[in-house]
């Protein structure tokens, strides 16, 4: 083995160029990953750019492609962007995103947790209580076994979910606490 070859595995300064297509796919991906970035609620726009070391630059790009309505001006503005941020590394970027949609997901799952109980509850009565006390020893069960009957009653009659709404309420209290002790 010469040494041009050995040098080739330890720089990769010989390594294959990328093809054009290669470089338009991760073109479009970082343009993706902008466009991401600039259609987000607002207050998710401004958490992720206040944990983001990003140039100026780009963030006024950002920042002025929120703004834009006109279709031609803000295609331009993305691409644009998208150019600025092939100059960068984007791995905190994507990195930040991903952290937000697994926030997300577990919002997700946690409100159809609760859900599932409530409606458990509703159905199963006194069976299901006693599984959800057990597992939540410190829940006042006199508090919710009342909710449960009351919310069992204005189902049947076609009232207001007022006991259900309130009985959601200190399930998502038990589940968030739950949540909290496993945190720490």
């Amino acid at each position: 083995m010469n040494h041009h070859d050995d040098q080739s595995e330890t720089d990769g300064e010989f390594a294959e160029p990328k093809s054009k297509s290669q470089l338009k796919r991760e073109a479009d991906a970082v343009q993706d990953l902008g466009q991401t970035l600039v259609e987000m609620p607002a207050t998710r726009f401004k958490a992720i750019m206040a944990k983001l070391e990003l140039p100026d630059n780009l963030r006024e790009a950002l920042s002025a492609c929120r703004g834009m309505r006109a279709r031609g001006g803000r295609r331009r503005q993305l691409q644009y962007i998208g150019k600025l941020m092939r100059g960068i590394d984007t791995t905190p970027i994507a990195q930040a995103l991903a952290a937000l949609e697994h926030k997300d997901r577990a919002g997700a799952a946690a409100l159809h947790r609760i859900e599932k109980w409530r409606e458990r509850l509703i159905e199963e009565g006194d069976r299901a209580l006693t599984e959800l006390l057990n597992d939540h020893p410190s829940t006042d069960r006199q508090q919710l076994r009342q909710l449960v009957t009351k919310a069992r009653k204005e189902r049947d009659a076609g009232l207001s979910p007022a006991a259900a709404r309130a009985l959601f309420k200190i399930l998502r209290e038990m589940i968030k606490n739950e949540n909290d002790g496993e945190q720490s």
